[in-house]
């Protein structure tokens, strides 16, 4: 009983670590590009994105963390060979998502869906995490709370810029930094603040 304790208390805390303090968009911007067209595009639902994206961490999670350990723990020239394994996971993962919903075919939101699964899978902010948490030595539990905590943490940057959309549509905004310039500039005062809280101690 108290192992499952301590197991919850550290995926729960890593979680909350990529959500706040180590937030993949405002710490490491990572993900940005995809972000800023998820704002401005009506026809993707910014939940089913989130959705999918948190899906996609936590399953990358343990197909990096055993590949890691078996592909490339035993190579001398590990360094290299690391991103392609992972980018391998990344990859293995989006077309094990596709074959379930394409075999799903009674799911609501299917065709929705079937087009976001590459977007969400496609994107920096999975690869960096996948980084982030094997260079770092994270363990599996340790691991699957970074990456929900960093789907989770996404979808609140979104939240944040989508929030904020009229109030950078303002005429009091110079013409040069109407559209993305006030938006890039707007995610960076917020990674500014959240800096500002967390101080550079709790950089992984």
């Amino acid at each position: 009983m108290k192992e499952v304790v301590s197991s919850s208390a550290v995926f729960f805390s890593y979680a909350l670590l990529a959500i706040f303090a180590q937030n993949a968009v405002f710490t490491r911007a990572l993900g940005v590009s995809r972000m800023v067209q998820l704002v401005g595009d009506d026809r993707t639902s910014s939940a089913l994105f989130g959705m999918m994206l948190c899906i996609t961490q936590v399953l990358v999670a343990p197909v990096a963390f055993f590949a890691g350990r078996w592909f490339i723990a035993p190579l001398d020239n590990r360094a290299q060979l690391r991103p392609l394994v992972y980018i391998a996971s990344i990859a293995v993962v989006c077309l094990a998502e596709h074959l379930v919903l394409w075999l799903l075919r009674s799911l609501p939101r299917r065709a929705q869906l079937l087009r976001i699964v590459p977007l969400a899978a496609l994107n920096s902010g999975v690869l960096g995490t996948v980084l982030v948490e094997r260079t770092q030595t994270f363990t599996l539990g340790e691991s699957l709370g970074f990456g929900l905590g960093s789907g989770l943490g996404y979808v609140l940057a979104v939240l944040l810029v989508t929030e904020a959309r009229h109030r950078l549509r303002s005429k009091a905004i110079p013409k040069a930094f109407r559209g993305l310039p006030i938006t890039l500039v707007y995610i960076g005062v917020l990674a500014l603040a959240i800096y500002g809280f967390t101080g550079h101690s709790v950089i992984l």
